[in-house]
């Protein structure tokens, strides 16, 4: 059995008191200590993960954007310099590979950030699309070491260490620039719901910018955070997981992110015929939001049924207790024909029926 590979700032974590688990392959800090804790400093002040598993391959040549068009659902060619997109990677059936960020780092050269485990299908995948185009994609990902700020504080944090204008620097743009004098990309991007940003630098510097940025949020509150409260941040904000909110066995459109879809392409776009198919058919199924009335949270995998028949009418993907709004919520697929907001369910919850109720997408919306 091989053991999780060690992020550059293993060391770092164990220093802090890091509760540690095997995720995708890396050896990840759960905790420091209070998972709660953790989740609402990143709501109130800040908090520092460490994201150093996920994949970055870059796309390199005249005809790189054409080949990400190509390759993805979305239309990376029309990415303005130092911009980004959420986008998927389908298969031919429509089922979602993966879904990405890519950012156009400069006129023929971008950078496609994939989840830590879908990374060995992505790479090859985006090999075998881009061929036949003038582009290259190589697996960077060893390359890079990855630091995320987030919290209504971050920017103050981040621009006391940074030569960069964080002020200008908008939601989903990149910029090249230092951190406490390392060279980084430096991107107003996340996964928590709140403003934050994700320094990718060399794995030999990461623990130097983890310092730096550490002792610049001293003073504003920001305290190291885990996977644990990474995965309620984003629960609360609405944000789909790929192995729960996404699979192969799901299409963008069941998700809600058919907007990221673009059909108008001229080589069209691996999956465009089954993906054209799904959306003149109907959704199969709708995703919702749920919050529970009792203290019991839907977990993945709990079936959701109807509480006038007792049929089954949807499957939990992700459910946790909310340390915001201070309840179990969860996201779940349910038939599109109650996918409405106040409609009353259950979920099954260990052989018991617990009552829930549909609401909108996010639980959560930053001021």
């Amino acid at each position: 059995m091989t053991s999780p590979v060690p992020t550059p700032l293993h060391a770092i974590h164990q220093s802090l008191g890091a509760s540690f688990t095997d995720f995708a392959g890396w050896s990840m800090p759960v905790r420091y200590g209070s998972e709660t804790a953790e989740h609402h400093a990143v709501r109130t002040t800040a908090g520092l993960f460490d994201l150093s598993h996920m994949g970055e391959i870059e796309v390199t040549g005249p005809e790189a954007g054409r080949a990400l068009d190509r390759a993805l659902v979305g239309r990376p060619s029309k990415i303005g310099l130092g911009r980004a997109r959420y986008s998927m990677i389908c298969a031919e059936d429509g089922g979602i590979i993966d879904d990405l960020v890519v950012y156009r780092l400069e006129e023929e050269r971008y950078l496609v950030v994939a989840n830590a485990s879908n990374v060995v299908v992505v790479a090859p995948a985006l090999v075998e699309r881009a061929d036949g185009y003038d582009a290259v994609v190589h697996d960077a990902s060893a390359q890079w070491a990855l630091i995320a700020v987030q919290g209504p504080v971050s920017a103050q944090i981040v621009a006391a260490v940074t030569d960069l204008d964080v002020p200008t620097l908008r939601y989903y743009a990149i910029d090249a620039g230092k951190v406490a004098g390392i060279d980084v990309l430096l991107a107003r991007t996340g996964y928590t719901g709140e403003d934050g940003f994700e320094v990718y630098c060399a794995p030999a510097s990461a623990a130097d910018a983890w310092d730096a940025i550490t002792e610049a949020g001293e003073p504003h509150g920001l305290i190291p955070a885990g996977l644990a409260c990474r995965d309620t941040l984003r629960l609360e904000a609405g944000m789909p997981l790929y192995g729960h909110e996404l699979s192969r066995e799901t299409t963008p459109f069941e998700a809600g992110l058919g907007r990221v879809v673009s059909f108008d392409k001229p080589d069209g776009f691996v999956g465009d015929a089954a993906l054209a198919a799904r959306r003149e058919e109907g959704l199969r199924s709708t995703l919702v939001g749920l919050v529970a009335t009792g203290r019991r949270s839907p977990r993945a995998g709990y079936a959701v049924v109807d509480p006038a028949t007792g049929d089954e009418i949807g499957i939990v993907t992700s459910g946790s207790p909310s340390p915001t709004l201070g309840r179990p919520i969860a996201m779940a697929y349910v038939r599109p024909e109650l996918a409405v907001s106040g409609t009353k369910v259950q979920v099954v919850v260990r052989g018991s029926h617990e009552d829930a109720e549909i609401v909108d997408l996010p639980f959560y919306s930053k001021k």
